[in-house]
């Protein structure tokens, strides 16, 4: 317990937990945002402070019975969030796990504090691709914390739609975190609508012979699983809130809104888990494509070898077919004095006939043996 005392104080964390080294912002630099985007105090469902620090937040809590606390931070850094652990009592396993970022979707409790890891997803029309984000909440008897390490989700719709449902609001931090659970989910229903219309595309490329589509088919299957990764975990998270209802004080008309986000986490896990057999079909469909393509160049090539081939026969036949007087002729082309061929009455005609003959026989073999 040494090491998480000291990473409450705010020492040197990154040294004693070897897990914070997988922290995604490390290296980057993202636009200068201010760490607190926005700090309120809520009493009966209306705003009535917006403390300037953390600590007068929590001091206006102490004197202000019955209020809530929502602050909502943007990549703070650890020794905000020790500070926040120190004011509001938060677990420092919660508070790891917060500051390394990358984490599963999960529902976690701690005492009276109840730690939510939630995964937003944002479809980027001009790049066709998804980008996620990562939020954690935490939730206590009297105050909501929103932790996030990208742009998205932007939680400032979802405080304005509270503000502007007072009875809703009213009903303390459940109700906050149902309302960040459903704009997490709603904002699934672009990136489902575009993925619907990437997997469109790909098939009309696919079935269009464009040579560039399993690239694009294996991107997508990794957005589609990651998106997947993002949305399973859901299901089981929004069913355990419900049914830990009853003995937590979840309003009842509360737990129907709960209900209707566990509606619609499961239709888009649904749609999810159909987009990646779809890929996977694609996929073995493209291969087939692909293969059927080959043979059919394979078989264009064996018909010119072929072809080929048989011109070759044709022109090694008539070359020795045209050798054979070639050779006939050549040797009794040589002029030598002794030749008694030469001096024969009959020598010329038997040269003739006897290369006439061998090309009669040379033509008929090749003739029977399909070479002519």
């Amino acid at each position: 317990m040494a090491r998480k005392k000291g990473f409450l104080r705010g020492t040197s964390a990154r040294q004693e937990a070897p897990e914070l080294s997988m922290d995604p912002r490390a290296g980057e630099q993202p636009p200068y945002r201010p760490t607190v985007i926005d700090n309120a105090v809520y009493l009966d469902g209306e705003r009535v402070d917006d403390p300037s620090s953390l600590a007068e937040a929590f001091e206006r809590l102490k004197s202000t019975p019955g209020s809530m606390a929502w602050i909502g931070l943007y990549r703070p850094k650890e020794w905000e969030l020790a500070r926040l652990a120190e004011e509001f009592g938060l677990h420092e396993l919660a508070l790891e796990d917060a500051i390394v970022g990358s984490q599963r979707p999960k529902a976690d409790r701690y005492g009276d504090t109840l730690f939510v890891v939630l995964r937003a997803a944002q479809y980027l029309d001009d790049v066709e691709e998804v980008a996620f984000g990562e939020l954690h909440v935490f939730v206590g008897p009297n105050f909501v914390i929103t932790v996030r390490h990208a742009e998205a989700p932007d939680l400032s719709a979802v405080r304005r739609r509270m503000e502007s449902h007072p009875d809703l609001l009213r009903q303390g931090p459940q109700a906050v975190l149902y309302a960040i659970l459903d704009a997490v989910v709603d904002g699934y229903a672009p990136v489902v609508a575009g993925l619907q219309k990437d997997i469109e595309e790909i098939e009309v490329q696919v079935f269009g012979g464009d040579p560039s589509v399993s690239r694009r088919v294996y991107e997508l299957s990794g957005e589609v699983i990651e998106f997947q990764r993002a949305t399973t975990p859901l299901l089981s998270m929004i069913e355990g809130f419900i049914a830990g209802a009853d003995k937590y004080g979840v309003h009842e008309g509360l737990q129907s809104y709960l209900r209707d986000v566990s509606d619609h986490a499961i239709t888009v896990n649904e749609r999810v888990g159909s987009f990646r057999q779809t890929l996977q079909n694609i996929l073995i469909v493209n291969s087939t494509l692909v293969t059927q393509a080959q043979n059919a160049e394979m078989a264009k090539m064996t018909e010119a070898s072929y072809a080929q081939s048989e011109e070759v026969k044709k022109i090694s036949a008539w070359a020795a077919i045209l050798f054979a007087p070639t050779l006939v002729g050549t040797i009794y082309g040589m002029n030598f004095d002794f030749m008694p061929e030469t001096h024969w009455t009959l020598g010329y005609p038997f040269a003739v006939l006897l290369m006439a003959a061998v090309c009669v026989t040379l033509y008929v073999v090749f003739k029977r043996r399909n070479w002519l």
